[in-house]
């Protein structure tokens, strides 16, 4: 991107800006690399055959009700996605996409939630906590949904990350074209979320009384290690917190990269066709799962229903689950 534009330069004169190249890759190149994982593996016969074991759970209709009405949010924000392909310049909807794809996936998983054990959490990071804990730890989440990291100790991170990688060199400085830049793409993503989430938890400690009253100027000492790894140990990051800190990266702190200097119509209409593929396939996903979780009957009636009355289009076959 041209670097002598005005807005630019005054926005890197008064605060700490991104590399607009970086951010801009960032954005559209982990996209790219999810819609590239997600184009097998993801068939209804595939999703029947992952949650194959998955029983049934007590009745709950309360539960019920509440998946059905989040997986409906889901839905109708992939119908939204899918809606704005059509659009011949994606400028002025890029945000707004985005935002559709952040709340596809965090309804399908608030419904996933539901299905589960009931679980109705009231914030974004209590449902990355809960999402943890009951669905990726149960490996009831299909890849490349599932990457998380328990620990963010650095040591252990550098370990996980090591172990992922292999002889895997890719990052997201290159637009993935085949499945193994697409994994170092996702594997990129991780880590740098890994180091955020580091950064953001460290920052907590810098700012605690035991850290005041040690001295500690860094984390160099034991001491302040011990204090800044009994913050990072029990945190963990899983794909509901890289979707938070992409909707927010994607619509703050990065948000004028998708909207201002050089032309990439190109790339945008990419990405726009991306967020409605990665936000079908991880809805489907939970649609199969809550399937397999609701009272069998109840699940008949609702995908009768959703196909009479809803006033979308919908996103995919419910009658083939």
């Amino acid at each position: 991107m041209v670097q002598s534009m005005w807005l630019l330069n005054k926005l890197f004169n008064h605060g700490d800006q991104p590399k607009p190249r970086f951010a801009f890759q960032g954005t559209v190149n982990w996209m790219r690399g999810l819609a590239i994982l997600t184009e097998s593996g993801f068939f209804h016969e595939d999703l029947r055959q992952f949650y194959r074991d998955v029983k049934r759970r007590r009745v709950n209709e309360e539960a019920d009700s509440l998946a059905y009405e989040c997986l409906t949010m889901s839905m109708h924000n992939v119908s939204a996605l899918d809606s704005m392909k059509v659009i011949q310049n994606p400028y002025p909807v890029v945000r707004s996409a985005i935002i559709a794809w952040y709340y596809a996936i965090y309804y399908a998983a608030k419904a996933m939630l539901a299905a589960s054990s009931g679980a109705d959490p009231q914030s974004h990071a209590a449902a990355g906590k809960v999402w943890q804990s009951e669905l990726v730890t149960a490996r009831l989440v299909k890849s490349p949904f599932d990457l998380n990291i328990s620990d963010i100790t650095p040591k252990n991170v550098q370990e996980v990350m090591r172990d992922l990688r292999c002889d895997n060199t890719h990052d997201l400085n290159l637009e993935p074209k085949n499945r193994k830049m697409a994994f170092g793409a996702a594997y990129s993503y991780l880590k740098g979320t890994a180091e955020y989430e580091q950064w953001r938890l460290e920052e907590q400690v810098k700012d605690s009384s035991a850290y005041k009253q040690g001295g500690f100027n860094s984390f160099r000492s034991n001491a302040a290690k011990a204090l800044r790894d009994a913050k990072l140990g029990p945190a963990y990051l899983n794909f509901l917190v890289q979707a938070f800190r992409y909707r927010g990266k994607a619509n703050y702190r990065d948000a004028i990269y998708l909207s201002y200097g050089g032309d990439n119509t190109g790339r945008l209409t990419q990405l726009v066709t991306d967020l409605g593929a990665v936000s079908g396939t991880f809805s489907l996903m939970a649609a199969h799962y809550v399937a397999k979780r609701v009272v069998r009957h109840d699940w008949e009636s609702f995908v009768a229903d959703i196909a009479e009355y809803a006033k979308f289009d919908l996103p995919f076959d419910l009658t083939k689950i």
